[in-house]
């Protein structure tokens, strides 16, 4: 997706550990106009697939899923990653390390929101070491629902979760993936 593309060019940040600071557009400040065409990108790319709902992870997921989720005219269920007086007892739980917390996190679906009736849509901003798409599948499988794909929006192409991920025969699809980022240099497959 060359306009996503463009605007990590121009408004990402490399910082030490490899990671990359895109928070101008996509994960503090809200770029809506790239997030619409990031929906209907999405929309392209699983149009085959039967989705009956959009899953993905506090925080960072909920407006891109949310945006998505208008193209498909589906509702989005995101996975909590702090228990609260709110959440119902029945829940359904997935388990995943963050790279750049450097802490692992339980993630928690009430068992309302997803059946075995589903064809789960996961939509989350990055792919690094895939602990958290693992975490969200750990959710899907519990519930007997059906997982249809994943959709990222920025792949970190020189981790290894994508390369997991694909090897176990699950549909990513990533609309941007950087095969490096040296020297304050980033380059895309």
């Amino acid at each position: 997706m060359e306009l996503l593309k463009r605007k990590i060019i121009q408004e990402g940040r490399v910082l030490d550990g490899n990671v990359l600071k895109v928070d101008s557009f996509l994960n503090h400040q809200l770029d809506i106009e790239l997030l619409n065409e990031i929906g209907k990108r999405f929309k392209e790319l699983f149009k085959n697939k039967s989705v009956t709902k959009i899953l993905t992870a506090e925080v960072s997921g909920i407006a891109i899923a949310a945006i998505a989720a208008q193209y498909f005219n589906v509702p989005v269920v995101f996975a909590k990653k702090t228990e609260s007086k709110n959440l119902d007892k029945e829940v359904y739980e997935g388990s995943a390390y963050s790279y750049t917390k450097e802490k692992h996190y339980k993630f928690m679906v009430s068992k309302k929101y997803i059946s075995e009736e589903d064809h789960i849509l996961i939509i989350d901003d990055f792919l690094a070491n895939g602990q958290s798409i693992l975490g969200l599948k750990e959710i899907v499988d519990k519930a007997n629902a059906h997982l249809v794909g994943v959709g990222i929006v920025i792949e970190k192409g020189f981790q290894e979760g994508g390369e997991m991920l694909r090897a176990a025969n699950i549909d990513i699809q990533s609309l941007a993936i950087i095969d490096s980022m040296e020297n304050n240099k980033i380059n895309f497959r």
